[in-house]
């Protein structure tokens, strides 16, 4: 049994507070911890909290060693000094898809210029860390153009996809969301602190972990779930078939949002889970910002036609004209008795053809002779 009481605990006169009995219970149990959820659920954060630090709520002791760590003046500062502002429910910031997960996030650690509410309506854009120049270049486009039509993307900042579609958001004017599997006191890679930093300057860097906590295979799970969450929406990019990106398609639908997925080439193992997508699930095929948006996008103003070939002149030809013009040569002009030949017409019923394509600046007619317009370069 823990031997704290509540006032031994540094700065537990904050507790009385919702958005710092929250906080505690950040540093105190894992995300997704059932058991807490349900206590808050139960009692709220702050009766719960008093409860777990008199000793009545877990008398077996399993949060002892992080009850005895907790200190809310040092987090409390070190939230000062990397300028993260803790967001809880019922914040006009806090993005109300999350309370739709089985096991809500207790808070959210956020830093950004941007608050949270940028997440209405956003597109998750996923993938593999270790992507094709094909993945890379298809992320960067969906991320540019899903923020060039005023939707706010959302990834995990992973090497790979994620990466590419953030950069992709920045070059668009943003803003994107960063969702981290650690703390917001170090960057996650560390390779992309200038990335992360950009993030927070256009958009918004979060994580439900508290600043000092490492990253851990579960976390990165438990993150995925937010990614799913926040946005209306998942694009797999790309995924090989034990990809993380997978798991959070897999919450996506849980959650009844959509989940779209970019084809890739059937050689490739990077899309591998992309197809098992498509094949075995409801999972959307999609290939540029116009298709997600037609599919996630507002009811009939995002929406775009099915794809069609250009119409070119020679598209609304009948059958009869469209026989004589391919039979009429591009370069050496034929004559008419050549045409008669080639098409087995009657002479009137010829000239008339010709004369039509003519007309339409399909065939050009050099005497008595006649041959293509070349079509123009495109």
């Amino acid at each position: 049994m823990s031997g704290r009481s509540p006032g031994s605990i540094p700065g537990a006169a904050a507790l009385v507070s919702e958005r710092w009995a929250r906080m505690a219970w950040s540093r105190v149990a894992e995300p997704e911890t059932v058991l807490v959820r349900d206590w808050v659920e139960a009692h709220g954060a702050v009766e719960s909290m008093d409860r777990l630090l008199s000793g009545s709520l877990a008398p077996d002791g399993r949060f002892d060693q992080r009850i005895a760590a907790l200190d809310l003046d040092q987090a409390r500062r070190a939230l000062d000094r990397l300028h993260v502002r803790v967001v809880i429910p019922g914040d006009d910031e806090w993005p109300l898809g999350l309370d739709q997960l089985e096991s809500p996030p207790l808070c959210l650690y956020a830093r950004g210029t941007c608050d949270l509410a940028v997440a209405d309506g956003s597109v998750a854009v996923v993938g593999s860390r270790a992507a094709t120049a094909y993945g890379l270049r298809v992320a960067a486009d969906l991320g540019q153009g899903l923020v060039q039509r005023g939707v706010t993307v959302v990834s995990g900042a992973a090497f790979g996809i994620d990466a590419a579609a953030h950069r992709g958001a920045l070059a668009g004017g943003g803003p994107t969301i960063a969702v981290l599997a650690r703390g917001l006191d170090r960057a996650y890679p560390q390779a992309h602190e200038g990335l992360l930093r950009e993030i927070a300057d256009n958009g918004a860097v979060v994580s439900e972990l508290p600043p000092g906590w490492a990253p851990y295979r579960q976390r990165f799970i438990a993150r995925n779930r937010l990614i799913a969450a926040m946005s209306v929406g998942t694009v797999v990019v790309e995924a090989g078939l034990r990809s993380g990106s997978l798991n959070t398609a897999r919450t996506a639908r849980i959650l009844v949002r959509h989940v779209a997925a970019v084809p890739g080439p059937v050689t490739s193992v990077q899309s591998a889970g992309c197809h098992k997508l498509l094949r075995e699930t409801d999972a959307l095929l999609v290939t540029d910002a116009a298709e997600v948006l037609d599919l996630m996008g507002r009811l009939s103003l995002d929406a775009v036609g099915p794809a069609r070939a250009p119409v070119t002149p020679e598209s609304d030809l009948d059958s009869l004209a469209r026989t004589v013009w391919s039979a009429v040569p591009v370069r050496t002009p034929a004559d008419l008795a050549k045409l008669q030949r080639l098409t087995a017409l009657d002479t009137t019923t010829l000239l008339g053809v010709l004369g039509r394509l003519t007309m339409l600046g399909l065939v050009v007619r050099v005497g008595e002779r006649w041959r293509k317009v070349p079509a123009p370069r495109r």
